[in-house]
């Protein structure tokens, strides 16, 4: 089922595996822990938007990605791997794709960008998303070659960043 979520943007990444590790933890411990993470999610996300977008911004916001796993370097590290590879797939899928379809495939990658703090990937991704809606609109080109730069620039942090055991 994530697998078919994931492949159609019904739901950003983090949020199916930030509720599918709740679920796995919480068969572990018992239903009062699953409860308890499923509330303290939801006070967590409740009231944090995504700050403005600006050139300045590290490519991923980490204090934003560490209140979206709750802190846990692990949950970081894996949500950040799940990025890369859809962020590589939905990537290669534009690359192929008509124009008509772009906006489908940047609107779930915007999603996911914004789940991990990736504030320049979720602004090109909805810029591509935008203009993908207006037929004719002939810069698509240079705005999939905008947000591949972006998603460089995420997988070049990602990279960079010390890996929890």
């Amino acid at each position: 089922m994530i697998g078919h979520l994931l492949g159609f943007g019904r739901l950003p990444v983090i949020v199916i595996f930030y509720f599918a590790r709740i679920e796995r933890e919480a068969r572990k411990e018992g239903p009062e822990a699953g409860e308890c993470a499923t509330e303290q999610a939801a006070s967590v996300s409740a009231g944090h938007s995504a700050p403005p977008l600006s050139p300045g911004q590290p490519a991923v916001d980490l204090a934003h990605l560490a209140r979206m796993t709750l802190g846990e370097k692990g949950l970081e590290r894996e949500v950040l791997d799940l990025f890369e590879r859809q962020a590589d797939m939905l990537l290669a899928r534009m690359a192929a794709e008509e124009p008509r379809m772009l906006g489908a495939l940047a609107h779930t990658l915007a999603g996911s960008a914004s789940g991990i703090g990736a504030w320049r990937v979720a602004e090109a991704a909805t810029a591509l998303e935008r203009a993908a809606a207006v037929p004719g609109t002939g810069a698509l080109a240079a705005l999939v070659d905008h947000l591949a730069a972006a998603v460089a620039e995420v997988h070049a942090a990602i990279k960079e960043m010390p890996h929890a055991h």
